[in-house]
């Protein structure tokens, strides 16, 4: 696991997307790319969006694959994830629509939705690399604590304070759908690179948990220990809970050249 440690949100925006673009280049435009929802890959998008435009960054060709979406929210609803990934992901980074996944949270097609989109990315040739945020739980996707560290796309139960925290996109937490459709824990991992960012304090005890505390169900991120090759990006005041903030800087700052980013 790669940790870095960023001054600002904005500049951990800014990392996020040199890191995501780096991997996107060595692919080709038909890279793969697993996008989150959340106000955390929001300045990531910003700075990819701003590389496709200036010509620095093809993704003409991509496949996108979103992490998850609501139950029986429809798909025209502004915070259902597919009018919300076609507003800060297919838009911004000027994807074909055609090309752009969300998993289907309708009632009528629930029982199979999480095996169609497994089909999907597996036809797809499989994510390349996973944009993920994290909820003050630790959560990734929607799978809450507790969830199968192994698990696969399937439906989940959203918690009291998942629901809380995305009360705030709605009139009132009442409208918060309950249910979910997300990728499991066990297809993130199947991702072949993974990008998290996470800014502020309030997600500083998740990335404390996930980065140096145990693997652990309770605290569904950490299975990111097991990954190959992920990289968590955050900022000052969300590393502060971090016991080993120094040696992770030293380690970013004495990278050797072929290692370090353009940023």
């Amino acid at each position: 696991m790669e940790v870095i440690i960023c001054q600002d949100e904005e500049a951990v925006g800014a990392y996020g997307a040199a890191k995501v673009a780096q991997i996107a280049r060595a692919v080709g435009p038909s890279v793969v790319i697993g996008v989150a929802t959340g106000s955390s890959p929001l300045s990531t998008y910003a700075n990819l969006a701003a590389m496709v435009h200036d010509g620095t960054l093809d993704l003409s060709d991509a496949t996108a694959f979103a992490l998850d979406e609501y139950v029986g929210l429809p798909i025209d609803h502004p915070q259902s994830y597919h009018a919300t990934i076609h507003r800060t992901v297919t838009e911004q980074l000027g994807l074909d629509p055609a090309r752009v996944h969300v998993p289907d949270g309708s009632l009528e097609n629930l029982q199979t939705a999480g095996e169609r989109y497994e089909a999907a990315i597996k036809a797809a040739g499989g994510v390349d690399v996973q944009i993920l945020g994290i909820g003050a739980n630790g959560h990734v996707g929607f799978n809450e604590p507790t969830s199968s560290l192994s698990s696969r796309t399937r439906m989940k139960t959203l918690a009291p304070r998942t629901r809380a925290d995305n009360a705030r996109y709605f009139d009132s937490i009442d409208d918060v759908p309950i249910h979910c459709v997300t990728q499991g824990l066990g297809t993130i991992l199947d991702a072949r690179h993974v990008v998290l960012v996470a800014t502020g304090a309030q997600k500083a005890n998740a990335i404390a948990a996930i980065v140096e505390g145990p693997v652990s169900s309770m605290f569904p991120g950490s299975v990111l220990q097991l990954h190959q090759y992920a990289t968590i990006v955050v900022d000052e005041p969300a590393a502060e809970l971090l016991t080993m903030g120094a040696y992770y800087k030293h380690v970013n700052d004495n990278l050797p050249a072929w290692q370090r980013l353009d940023v």
